[in-house]
């Protein structure tokens, strides 16, 4: 009975994860963004398609951005992933 259970449960737990996927459009620029006027005019013939880079700015609040970018296959961006990082004051 545990073994099956213990099956179960495993079988649950692994169903519920799933690869992300960055086929779709992306996370939409902020003034900031790469991609914010739309795609950059240099196109990034060095780095291979699937190979991500992050950006770091301050976007028009105060607040300090992290995103990273995957370049597609036609060498256009996609935002994959955005990070506010917390104000700090001081050096805390």
């Amino acid at each position: 009975m545990k073994p099956a259970v213990i099956g179960l449960v495993g079988t649950l737990v692994l169903a519920g994860c799933n690869t992300a996927s960055y086929d779709g459009p992306g996370l939409e620029p902020i003034p900031g963004s790469i991609t914010y006027s739309g795609q950059p005019r240099t196109k990034l013939t060095k780095s291979p398609p699937g190979s991500s880079f992050p950006h770091d700015f301050i976007d028009q609040y105060g607040r300090q951005v992290e995103e990273t970018y995957i370049i597609q296959p036609d060498r256009s961006l996609i935002i994959a992933h955005r990070q506010y990082k917390p104000i700090r004051f001081f050096g805390d």
